[in-house]
């Protein structure tokens, strides 16, 4: 596969390429030895695509997964505490995650557990490879990036994406780097406030 498009949201791509350029470099090598014919196994059952041949959204995650793992991007979480309390969410917001349930229970009201999970961080940056439904993309983008970066975990995070070229070669309901693209400009330079890479993957 290769990158088509990138975009690059409050100097995310320039950060990494001055401090992580190496990563930046490891991010370019994956998305190219990524065999995309491989991964083009699903045969359609929709109506308007009956017996069609299609590229398995699966199969491209896994080719992902097992690429980066191989050059140490892991897994992460962040576990916080939450509550109904928009004040005493504000409150414990910033506080290490065994003091957030200590405040709220301490206020009389009821701690909740939550966490936010992202697939691949290295060295402060995250990757999110999204070939799901557009709702999917909407959660990485203004919560999970987001999440990990005001909790200090990242830096930059980085989303990739089908070019609509290539969704169109999936099953329906796949979000496409065009449409993203779309909303992330549409919500105004500052919003989401985090520094992200949104990159646009084709055949």
């Amino acid at each position: 596969m290769k990158i088509i498009e990138k975009y690059s949201h409050l100097n995310g791509l320039e950060s990494i390429l001055v401090h992580k350029p190496q990563l930046w470099e490891e991010v370019l090598d994956v998305v190219a030895q990524v065999n995309a014919e491989l991964c083009k196994t699903k045969i359609s059952n929709e109506k308007r695509m009956i017996g069609r041949l299609l590229y398995s959204p699966k199969e491209i995650n896994k080719a992902f997964k097992d690429l980066l793992e191989e050059r140490g991007w892991a897994e992460n979480r962040i576990s916080y505490w939450i509550t109904k309390d928009e004040r005493l969410i504000r409150r414990t917001l910033t506080m290490p995650v065994d003091e957030q349930k200590k405040e709220i229970e301490k206020s009389g009201a009821k701690a909740i557990y939550s966490y936010n999970q992202t697939d691949f961080i290295k060295e402060r940056v995250a990757i999110e490879v999204q070939l799901g439904k557009y709702s999917f993309v909407a959660y990485d983008l203004f919560v999970k990036h987001l999440a990990f970066y005001i909790g200090d975990k990242i830096d930059v995070g980085i989303e990739i994406l089908p070019m609509k070229s290539l969704q169109e070669q999936m099953s329906s309901g796949v979000a496409y780097y065009e449409g993203e693209l779309y909303n992330i400009i549409r919500h105004g330079r500052g919003v989401p406030a985090v520094p992200l890479v949104l990159i646009g993957i084709g055949t």
